[in-house]
């Protein structure tokens, strides 16, 4: 299955401190993440073994990041996944804490 054959959506899950990723219901991925009022730390991103590949975790990456900068909040990344994504991604550096540029 290719992302272009079925949607992916990507929706805040605060109950569960993650971002979650799913196709037609179906959880295919998560980045976890601890927010307070002042900061929040993605912690670590899981993406299902039959959808790795697919362009999923930077999906989750990108969510979880863009909306840490939305909020206004200082955005700290812990996990290896958002940190090698943020390297490819240099837009965002001086906007997440502890990355280079930031």
């Amino acid at each position: 299955m290719s992302t272009s054959e079925a949607e992916v959506t990507v929706a805040d899950a605060p109950q569960a401190h993650r971002f979650e990723a799913r196709i037609e219901g179906e959880l295919v991925g998560f980045a976890s993440y601890v927010r307070d009022d002042d900061r929040v730390v993605y912690q670590h991103t899981v993406v299902g073994p039959a959808y790795e590949g697919l362009g999923i975790g930077g999906l989750l990456a990108r969510t979880a990041v863009e909306d840490g900068i939305r909020r206004g909040v200082t955005v700290e990344v812990t996990c290896p996944f958002i940190k090698d994504w943020l390297t490819r991604h240099p837009e965002y550096q001086d906007r997440v804490s502890g990355t280079p540029g930031a």
